[in-house]
């Protein structure tokens, strides 16, 4: 607004301004979904034009809603993990992300991401923040089989989306890759290379991630008739890959041909095979799981099997909107397609 009334613009201004009610505007910054979307529009530009700022207290009187979510990533006990649990959430490219995708779809419509890491140390306040309905709703990074949170928040009524296939029956919505595909496209790319002894490096093995990929790899390396299926288990770090193909190497010398479960973890094998003296791709092919920004640190640079996680982590903030919106709709899972992406590993 001009001259110098320093007050700030009130409802009745924007209303003014962009010549409709005053009911309409409220209609508008309530996110009201029947509102006309070329008269959303108007409203918005007004909104922008006088610099009014909507009284956040007084629309969650009305709204019932906080505009913020919560992003969980829980993980119910101590696993014995040589990394820390913190370590390996803020190591991995995997979080960031999930967020970067959220945001995409949430920070236009001004609502806030909120994360949590819902270890043991935290996740009795984590659940009490949720339960106490700080939040609309819960966007949940939950990875282990026997983690109780997803069937707590539905319990306590607290909207919430899972990143992943849950590892119990659970009545919420997910998103997730099509995991045995992804590994059959690895498998058939190392098959294809002539590769006779194919090992995998796993995640682990109480993760549905982990476990889909592993039974993935079991059936696409018995389509090429190879009847032996070495695997070694690892935990989805850096220094767990290194671990893991320590081993590996240790237990199957032979081995040409690796699909390791994440990037994260193909970096640490990649490293290991160089140090045992072993060429990549020409003595030993790998390839790993994510196309992170870890696959293109590798040296060589990695080819590994896409999962789209941004796109992921947007469907599944619209669809927590949608079951906060419409708290009677069935959930729903989202199954996204995987892709190979070549580099020099393989």
């Amino acid at each position: 607004m001009t001259g110098s009334d320093t007050r700030p613009p009130t409802l009745e201004q924007v209303a003014n301004y962009a010549g409709v009610s005053r009911a309409t505007v409220s209609r508008v910054i309530n996110g009201v979904q029947t509102v006309d979307p070329e008269l959303r529009r108007t409203v918005e530009r007004a909104i922008a034009a006088t610099g009014y700022v909507p009284n956040l207290a007084a629309r969650s009187l009305v709204t019932r809603r906080t505009d913020s979510i919560a992003l969980v990533v829980s993980e119910p006990e101590n696993r014995g993990y040589e990394t820390p649990f913190l370590t390996r959430t803020f190591t991995d490219p995997y979080l960031g992300r999930v967020t970067a995708g959220a945001q995409e779809v949430l920070r236009p419509l001004g609502i806030h991401l909120v994360i949590f890491l819902a270890d043991p140390p935290a996740r009795e306040h984590v659940m009490r923040y949720l339960r106490q309905g700080h939040v609309d709703g819960a966007l949940l990074i939950s990875s282990h089989v026997d983690d109780p949170l997803p069937g707590q928040l539905v319990d306590l009524g607290v909207p919430c989306v899972l990143s992943c296939r849950p590892g119990q029956p659970v009545h919420t919505s997910y998103v997730d890759v099509d995991q045995r595909a992804g590994v059959r496209m690895a498998v058939d790319r190392l098959a294809g290379l002539g590769r006779r002894c194919i090992a995998t490096i796993t995640g682990p093995l109480d993760m549905p991630a982990a476990q889909d990929r592993l039974a993935g790899f079991r059936a696409a390396v018995a389509a090429h008739g190879q009847t032996d299926v070495p695997y070694v288990e690892g935990d989805f770090t850096r220094g767990g890959g290194e671990r893991a193909a320590r081993t590996l190497l240790a237990s199957h010398p032979d081995v040409d041909g690796v699909f390791v479960a994440n990037d994260l973890m193909a970096d640490g094998a990649l490293r290991v095979l160089q140090e045992a003296g072993r060429r990549v791709p020409d003595d030993v092919a790998v390839i790993g799981f994510d196309d992170s920004t870890a696959a293109l640190e590798c040296h060589p640079p990695l080819s590994t099997v896409r999962q789209p996680v941004e796109e992921m982590a947007g469907e599944m903030a619209q669809l927590l909107l949608t079951r906060i919106r419409e708290p009677g709709r069935s959930p729903r899972s989202v199954i996204f397609n995987p892709e190979l992406i070549l580099r020099a590993s393989a």
